[in-house]
């Protein structure tokens, strides 16, 4: 695979684990593939990350992207990839030796936004509320797992090592724009904006305001809106949901904001991901 045209990358410029096997608490199954979690090292290891985003995001979703000028085709890139923490699941061959990529979570640290001026979600959201939370902030961003790996175990095991770097730097909030798909014209996001804002909105004064809101009221708010298995772990695990969704047109998405906190987490997942 043929390096990206980017500048040299800061990666793991925080206490990253540089690889561990997949935790005892997630066992594996005879038909389950054993699983390599680490953080991206290399511009090859980025651009595996890359064409699977692409994979996911244009080739499933529709979404219809502007990269850089000289990425090459088939890979999902943007300005904010050079400032972010990769972390991606593999395969292990029976050699023991990593496979291929088959899922990813890009981390955006504190230090990093400042040096990007600032956090993709600011491209979507005024975030001027979470201000005092900014010093141990990260964004997660361009999540995906590959079709053919979305039992569980790949989220979980992204999640367990996300886990670890936020106790290993003493960070304790996370951020991100959780998409939902608007093939049916946003009714389903609508509905599952209403739904949400009943049960998991956060307090008032963390709550952010979209830069190109969905039109809400204009669309059916009605729908039985079963949350997406992804925001459903999420909340799962005490986020919260920090206002009305954004519409991103080049992805064709409508995007929630929203914001998990480690003070926040429910005790099984402390145990689980925090070995608490």
């Amino acid at each position: 695979m043929r390096d990206l045209p980017l500048p040299t990358l800061p990666f793991a410029e925080l206490n990253s684990a540089d690889r561990r096997s997949l935790p005892a608490a997630m066992p594996q199954t005879a038909a389950a593939p054993r699983l390599d979690v680490a953080w991206a090292r290399t511009q090859e290891d980025l651009s595996q990350a890359q064409a699977l985003r692409y994979q996911v995001f244009v080739g499933e979703m529709g979404a219809q992207l502007s990269p850089p000028p000289g990425t090459p085709a088939g890979f999902d890139v943007d300005r904010f990839d050079a400032f972010c923490e990769h972390l991606l699941v593999r395969t292990v061959e029976a050699n023991g030796r990593p496979g291929m990529v088959i899922g990813t979570y890009r981390v955006l640290t504190p230090d990093a936004a400042r040096r990007a001026g600032g956090l993709y979600s600011e491209t979507e959201f005024d975030l001027s509320p979470l201000a005092p939370l900014r010093s141990r902030m990260v964004e997660l961003g361009r999540s995906c797992v590959h079709p053919d790996h979305r039992a569980g175990g790949v989220i979980m095991t992204l999640w367990a090592a996300l886990g670890e770097f936020m106790q290993r730097n003493d960070l304790d909030t996370m951020i991100g724009c959780a998409s939902v798909s608007m093939r049916d014209g946003g009714h389903y996001a609508a509905s599952l904006w209403k739904r949400l804002s009943q049960s998991h909105l956060a307090a008032p004064e963390w709550q952010v305001l979209p830069r190109l809101a969905l039109p809400v009221n204009e669309l059916d708010q009605s729908l039985d809106a079963d949350p997406p298995p992804l925001i459903k772990g999420y909340l799962r695990c005490g986020a919260r949901v920090l206002g009305a969704p954004a519409w991103d047109p080049d992805f064709n998405t409508a995007d929630l904001p929203l914001m998990m906190r480690i003070s926040e987490l429910p005790a099984r997942y402390r145990r689980h991901f925090l070995g608490e």
